[in-house]
Order: C-alpha cells, then sequence, then structure tokens
C-alpha cells in the first residue's frame, strides 16, 4: 500500500515490482547476481550479467555462510556494492576497449601540427583500419586504408606525414 509515500511515476522502481530476491539470486532491471559454486575451490562465486549478456560481466569470491558449507545469502546493500562494481568494471572494460579501437599521435608536418588518427574496424571475418590525418582545425587532410594490425606511434605518423601524406 503506497499510501502517498512514493510518487506513482516511482512505484514500479520498488524491489517488490517483479525484481528477483531470493537467497542466491537478487536482479533488478539492469544486473542480474547469482551465487555459484566456485569451480576451482570449495567456496563460493558471486557472477553479475547484465541484463541482455548471456556471459558475467564480472565474477568474484562470494562469503561462506555461517555453517562453512553453503554460501552467504545475498541482501540489498551486497547487491547494490555488486552492481557497482560491475558497472564500473563494464565502464572501465569500454573505455580501455575505445582507447584501442581510436588511437590519435599529434606530429609536425610542413604546414604545422597534424594529428594522425587510427580508428580500427574489428570485424571479424575482414577486420581493417583507417588511417587518417588532420590540421588543427579538424580537417582532414589524409585517409587511407591499412591492416587493423599497424602500429600507430609518434614514429609511424611521423614518418607518414614526412612521406607526404598531405600531398
Amino acid at each position: 500500500m503506497n499510501h502517498g509515500l512514493i510518487p506513482d511515476n516511482l512505484q514500479d522502481d520498488t524491489p517488490d515490482s517483479g525484481w528477483a530476491q531470493e537467497p542466491r539470486l537478487w536482479q533488478n532491471e539492469t544486473w542480474t547476481a547469482k551465487v555459484i559454486k566456485n569451480d576451482d575451490d570449495d567456496g563460493w562465486a558471486v557472477a553479475m550479467f547484465k541484463d541482455g549478456e548471456s556471459e558475467a560481466a564480472l565474477i568474484g569470491p562470494w562469503t561462506m555462510g555461517r555453517d562453512k558449507k553453503n554460501p552467504k545469502p545475498l541482501d540489498g546493500n551486497a547487491f547494490i556494492t555488486l552492481v557497482k562494481t560491475a558497472s564500473e568494471f563494464v565502464r572501465r572494460s569500454e573505455q580501455q576497449l575505445h582507447a584501442t579501437l581510436h588511437q590519435s599521435v599529434t606530429v609536425n608536418g610542413s604546414t604545422g601540427r597534424v594529428t594522425v588518427l587510427l580508428d580500427i574496424v574489428p570485424d571479424d571475418d575482414n577486420p581493417y583500419a583507417t588511417l587518417s590525418a588532420q590540421d588543427d582545425g579538424g580537417k582532414v587532410l589524409a585517409q587511407v586504408r591499412v591492416a587493423a594490425g599497424f602500429q600507430l606511434n609518434r614514429s609511424t605518423a611521423q614518418a607518414w606525414v614526412d612521406a607526404g601524406c598531405l600531398h
């Protein structure tokens, strides 16, 4: 019963609105925490699954219960902590992937500073990358397709610019 304490637009966010809350399974609209047997030893682990994903985003050790045989039940505070940890892990992984796929180096060209960019397309069948050069204003000066394994660093960028890629 609401008694007017929770605005109508927030009532669906309450834990009793269909979210799972069991000793070994907690779930909200985005995350599922599932306590599982740890295959590496006699202990337990907790796996965090993001909605729609079949692979766990994060798996970590879980505490044994008082009987030293069964896992400690999940609770609200543990679930909140697990969601924050898993969300941060996914965010950092996405940032790292973005940094790997989109690299840039700035070097000196004959007419000023040139930013050389490498954008990798991780296609399963035919991965490739685009190497491009931009002036300080962001105008594309040159663009070529290269192998996905192309190593962009200050030396390769400077060599490309020095070789006349901009003409």
